[in-house]
């Protein structure tokens, strides 16, 4: 585990919002090191989503990928796989929560977080290197699978600008899936019960625009498809990646992000003063 500077005195003003960032810094590099150091969460947030992406293109593709709208049974599993990629990367991005709120748990259930509080840290830069560590992961996951995508056939048509928008988004969106897995791994009672809890997140984009369209579904799925979170999410980076309509998806993408954002962070927060006064 990285070596944590001696306690410092608590200070007001410029100085201790640089502090903040300095011990925000050194907890994004235990991050990161705890990731090098046990590969076993991240390789799984590589290698769920490829198989996945693998099953559904090259088992199911051409059924699928037929009944998309314009296209014709020859053509099925190229259009499936071009229709279908947006939807794994969200699930790529879905999936880096269960490895986030397992680390979070784990640090609190070993004490480590308890050993934080009780030096002059700030308490938002501990919470802040795992949300920044696994928002870097997550987008080191998705180009790994986005780069199997290509491999096997996707091409997306996105421009600079739009490829720059595109992990613009995952980021963002990584960035707040992140800080509700914290929550979820601080308010998990066990380590098991905190790598299960994010399971939630990736069903979404299964029950969104990711796998087929919305029209397709039942009434009352459907509605529920059109409103969550990872429908306009999904649209957007397919609109980016491949030119279709974009319409109010991005702005709806990202308000959700801000959404999620801000609720994961207060959850998280209220979690760790409770625990703080308690200990």
């Amino acid at each position: 585990m990285t070596t944590i500077t001696a306690p410092r005195p608590t200070v007001q003003g410029t100085h201790h919002q640089s502090y903040v960032v300095t011990d925000a810094i050194t907890m994004l590099r235990r991050n990161l090191l705890h990731m090098i150091r046990y590969p076993g969460l991240s390789v799984f947030t590589i290698v769920g989503p490829v198989v996945i992406l693998l099953m559904f293109v090259f088992v199911f593709g051409g059924t699928l990928g037929a009944g998309l709208p314009g296209v014709d049974a020859a053509g099925g599993r190229a259009a499936y796989l071009a229709y279908v990629m947006p939807g794994i990367l969200a699930i790529t991005i879905a999936g880096t929560a269960g490895g986030t709120a397992t680390t979070v748990s784990m640090d609190m259930t070993e004490g480590i977080t308890a050993r934080f509080r009780t030096m002059a840290i700030s308490r938002a830069s501990v919470l802040a290197g795992h949300v920044l560590g696994n928002t870097i992961q997550a987008i080191i996951a998705v180009a790994l699978v986005l780069a199997v995508g290509v491999l096997i056939g996707f091409r997306p048509t996105a421009t600079p600008i739009e490829w720059l928008a595109t992990f613009g988004l995952i980021a963002l969106v990584a960035f707040a899936i992140t800080w509700i897995a914290v929550g979820m791994g601080m308010q998990a009672k066990s380590v098991e019960t905190a790598s299960n809890l994010p399971l939630l997140l990736v069903l979404l984009p299964f029950l969104g625009s990711g796998f087929v369209p919305t029209e397709s579904m039942p009434a009352g799925l459907q509605w529920f498809a059109e409103y969550q979170p990872f429908t306009p999410i999904v649209e957007t980076l397919r609109g980016l990646l491949l030119g279709t309509p974009l319409g109010w998806n991005p702005v709806l993408a990202v308000g959700w992000c801000i959404v999620i954002t801000v609720i994961g962070y207060v959850w998280s927060m209220v979690i760790y003063e409770r625990k703080s006064v308690r200990s």
